[in-house]
């Protein structure tokens, strides 16, 4: 099947903010990525003053994604991917990794900033066999991502849902673990999970993440290894179960990663 990139509706792109510092565009700084703006390389550069670690820590979760998206397409079988908080596209995207393994992978990518938009539609190509299309929602909308990302994949078959180090935007932990367990409600069983978020296992990281909040973007919750794990409830967590990114069945790329970041995430399976 031919590309499909597109946000529900095709409306126009609302106006890009370069007046405030933005998680995914720090992020893509960090990763050594392109785009981004002045005002979230001086953000990410304040950031690394305090918390020297945090490009190590990017690096790990980008590596974590890798081998979950890996495993699943080779070694589950899984060919339906929805991945929200895409943030920008870098190296090795959620649709490349599966769609080298497995052509007719379908990617569901979903984000609500006009910059990943913008970069979506340019970038997010598919295999001929395959799909990769892009739905412009807001993780506090698990109905309407659901209904949208259903028009794309097929709810009846497995999907690997992936909420990667986007949970912290939801200041409460009630909140984001329930809607944690509607996106999941909606898979069938079979379907997986695959999450990670920052800890707050280290000090400075935790006054990186304070500076970084009262800077006027929008604002970044650590949580413990063990609140990260209850987004997990209920379902059947794979070896080594919920840990440092890093420590997650690491391969060649990861080998120059200490064993503890402040990443941590698992990948489970729904029964």
């Amino acid at each position: 099947m031919t590309e499909q990139v597109r946000n529900s509706g095709q409306e126009p792109l609302p106006k890009i903010d370069t007046s405030v510092p933005h998680s995914a565009r720090i992020w893509n700084y960090w990763l050594g990525g392109k785009d981004n703006y002045e005002v979230d390389r001086v953000a990410g550069d304040a950031f690394r003053e305090i918390f020297p670690g945090i490009e190590t820590g990017a690096r790990a979760a980008r590596y974590f994604l890798a081998r979950a998206v890996r495993h699943l397409a080779a070694e589950e079988g899984i060919r339906q991917f929805l991945d929200i908080g895409t943030g920008l596209p870098n190296v090795d995207n959620t649709h490349q990794i599966a769609q080298r393994v497995a052509p007719d992978s379908r990617i569901v990518y979903v984000d609500n900033d006009p910059l990943v938009l913008a970069h979506a539609r340019a970038l997010l190509t598919s295999t001929e066999e395959g799909v990769t299309n892009y739905v412009d929602a807001d993780l506090r909308e698990p109905g309407t991502i659901i209904r949208e990302a259903g028009k794309t994949l097929d709810f009846d078959q497995p999907v690997a849902l992936m909420l990667m180090g986007i949970l912290g935007h939801i200041e409460d932990h009630d909140e984001a673990r329930s809607i944690v367990r509607q996106l999941v409600d909606a898979l069938p069983s079979g379907s997986y999970l695959v999450q990670y978020d920052s800890t707050d296992t280290s000090e400075d990281y935790v006054r990186a993440i304070e500076q970084y909040n009262d800077g006027g973007s929008i604002p970044y919750i650590l949580r413990s290894p063990e609140q990260i794990a209850r987004y997990f409830d209920g379902l059947e967590l794979l070896e080594p179960g919920v840990t440092s990114c890093s420590r997650w069945r690491p391969d060649a790329a990861a080998l120059d990663l200490p064993a503890e970041v402040h990443q941590y995430g698992g990948v489970a399976r729904k029964r």
